[in-house]
Parts: C-alpha cells; structure tokens; sequence
C-alpha cells in the first residue's frame, strides 16, 4: 500500500502491533488487506535497506471471483537480494467443498503474476510463506472419535484423514510445501470465550482449519529439521503451535517460528547517510549522504530524522528532499540540511532513513545519534572559548 493510504486506513491491528513492537526495534514495513483478511510485515529498523517491497496484491475468489470474503492477499519483496512472498488467505468452508478449496488455492497462486519484466514466476522465488483460515476438515472419522483423540491427545491418529495431508500425498505441487507436525489441538470450531468446542446444534467436527505452509526453492525439500549447511538459503523450524488461552472467536491463532540463514546476495545499502557532528540546536543539521554507482536517485527522494522507537515509516519529525537545501554533492557525495526550527528540542537518540521513490523502500539509515540542546563552553587560560568535551 502507498504511504497515504497506509496513513488514512490504519487498522487497529497495525496500530496495536506498532505500538507493542516498536520498543523492540520493529518498524512496519508493509501491509495489504482485504475486507477481513489482513497481512502485515514488520522488521528490525537495521534491516530495512535491505527490504524492498516489490508489491502488494489481493486475490478475491469468493463470488466467481468478485468477491473479497475468500481468497488471498500478498506481499512480495526482496531480502538481501532473495525474493520471498508471503500469502494470508480464506479459502471456503464446510467439509464437502474441498475440491473448491483446492480450487481457490491454485487460483491463487496463478493469479501472483507481476508486471514487471525482471520479477521471477512466484514458483521461482527462494521462499513462499502461505498461511491462513485454509478451512480443511478431518474426513470420515466419526465425531466421537476426534473429540476422544484430542482428549487423550492422540493427534497423530486423525492426521491420515486431514484433507490437506491427503490432497499434499496426490498433488505433485502441493508436496512442495512444507509443514510442521500437528501436534495440538484442532483449531476449530469452539464455542466463543471458552475452550470447548462447538456444542450447538450444528456440533461441527473439530478440525485444523488454520495452517502455515512454506516452499523453499534453493534447497532440496526432504528435511526441514537439519537444513544443508552450504546452502544459501535455509529455513529452520522452530515451534508451530496453537494458543488456547485466547477465546474471542470460534478459532484458536496458530504461530509458528522460524530461523531464517542465508548468505546475503546485498551486503552494503545504496546509501550511507551520517550526521555532520557535533549535532547541536544552536544551528541547522548537515547531513552527508553518499551512493552506490547503481543507485538511481530521484528528486522525490526524501531524509528523513526520526526518533529511536518509531512505528512506521511516517513517523517522522522532520525531512528534506534530497534535492531541497543542497549545500553540495559530487559523484561521491551529497550534502544537505534540515532546518533547526524543524527539528524538536529532546534528548531523545535519532535516526536518519533515505526513502527512495523509484523503489519504494529505505535504502540507508545512519546509526544513532543525539541532538544536544546547546553545546557547553568553558573559558580557557587566554579566555578563548573552549568547546566542552
């Protein structure tokens, strides 16, 4: 999503993540959504020069294809030079409809087409993450039979009739794509603000309708447990589980942790920004820049200063773009300058982030520094003025 958009239409979710991830260094990257569907991408603020956000797509299936309450949404980027695209989707309900589920799952994924010439099929990318509502039902074992394995927690009896598993053992392409072991409860259906599941009339089977699904493309897929060493791009498994202390819906949220390795192809950002030192509120801020030789810049490109903490991108207290107050530049390196009066008087530690308009991502931050409110001088022997160190 554009930068206004993602200001305008703020969901409490981003707003509520912003707010919780912020202190540990997180910042928003991204976010698309789609009626109830919503997926959202946050990094530690030292990755994001090398983040780019390629695209964002919604895929609706619901409706021969018109309407957004089923279907997928995605987020496509590079990272370190690798191409990884992440899917949330709603895929239909109820235990006959499984030929449709897996029907919308395909669309989906022909449908992540991208316009760019250079940008690789999605089946060519290092890593696919897909997970959501998938709505996939336990076959043929009665009611009483799935309540008593999930009480005496025998979960590995009802995984052979689980429709994902079965569709995974006769689909060639879907056997790309990996999964953890069930081993908790089925996610669905509960009575809502309890642990029990559903006791209404309808007494629906219980089953694991929310899922997380990875396919990796620059390794062989026969081991998720103990990736190659020499591999470039390796995913390791760290916990797929299910949270039962949560009872607003009649879903149980499922998280599943991973360990990303990976030899970066991007190793230096396009842009190395600092801070002309000392930093003072006695005059305006000189910032220095300098450019990789393949960096296109734009006059729309933009510093901006912000706050150690920030949620977002737009977080900022102040900018400049990179072609306002020039003070120099050469093919090596740029100077510009911020106002003082657009800069707060605080103690607070800052950063700086390069935006670059042609990729829609940061591609430098400076590390952080501080602002001090005056600079302290004392008398030396000649009575000369002396700054303070």
């Amino acid at each position: 999503m554009s930068l206004l958009s993602d200001t305008a239409f703020e969901d409490p979710w981003s707003s509520y993540f912003m707010d919780m991830l912020s202190p540990l260094s997180f910042v928003k990257v991204s976010s698309v959504r789609m009626q109830g569907l919503l997926l959202l991408i946050f990094a530690k603020y030292q990755h994001l020069p090398f983040i780019q956000v390629l695209s964002t797509k919604s895929t609706p299936t619901g409706l021969f294809g018109y309407w957004g309450n089923k279907g997928g949404v995605n987020i496509f980027l590079k990272l370190y030079g690798y191409y990884v695209s992440i899917i949330n989707c709603h895929l239909p309900p109820h235990m006959a409809n499984n030929d449709q589920r897996l029907e919308h799952f395909d669309r989906i994924l022909e449908m992540q087409n991208f316009e760019a010439q250079d940008i690789p099929n999605i089946l060519d990318h290092d890593l696919i993450l897909w997970f959501g509502d998938m709505n996939f039902r336990i076959e043929d074992f009665g009611l009483h039979f799935v309540r008593e394995s999930i009480r005496n927690q025998r979960y590995s009896d009802l995984w052979e009739k689980d429709q994902l598993s079965i569709a995974k053992r006769h689909d060639p392409l879907l056997r790309e794509f990996q999964e953890g072991s069930l081993l908790f409860p089925p996610t669905y259906k509960f009575d809502k603000n309890s642990n029990n599941y559903d006791t209404s009339e309808k007494k629906r089977k219980p089953a694991w309708t929310d899922r997380v699904l990875w396919r990796l493309k620059r390794q062989s897929q026969t081991n998720f447990h103990t990736p190659a060493l020499s591999a470039p791009f390796t995913l390791f498994l760290r916990s797929y589980v299910s949270h039962m202390v949560y009872t607003i819906s009649d879903h149980k949220p499922v998280t599943c942790t991973f360990d990303l390795e990976l030899k970066p192809l991007v190793s230096a950002p396009l842009i190395t920004l600092l801070p002309e030192g000392p930093c003072t509120m006695e005059s305006d801020m000189l910032i220095s820049y300098s450019l990789t030789t393949d960096f296109l810049s734009s006059p729309w490109d933009w510093i901006g200063l912000y706050k150690v903490g920030l949620r977002h991108i737009n977080d900022y207290v102040s900018y400049v773009w990179v072609r306002d107050n020039q003070i120099s530049f050469s093919d090596r390196l740029n100077q510009v300058y911020i106002n003082i009066s657009d800069i707060p008087e605080t103690e607070d530690p800052f950063l700086l982030f390069y935006y670059s308009n042609n990729l829609h991502s940061v591609v430098g931050i400076s590390k952080p520094f501080k602002i001090q409110p005056f600079s302290f001088l004392e008398e030396d022997p000649l009575d000369e003025a002396q700054p303070q160190i």
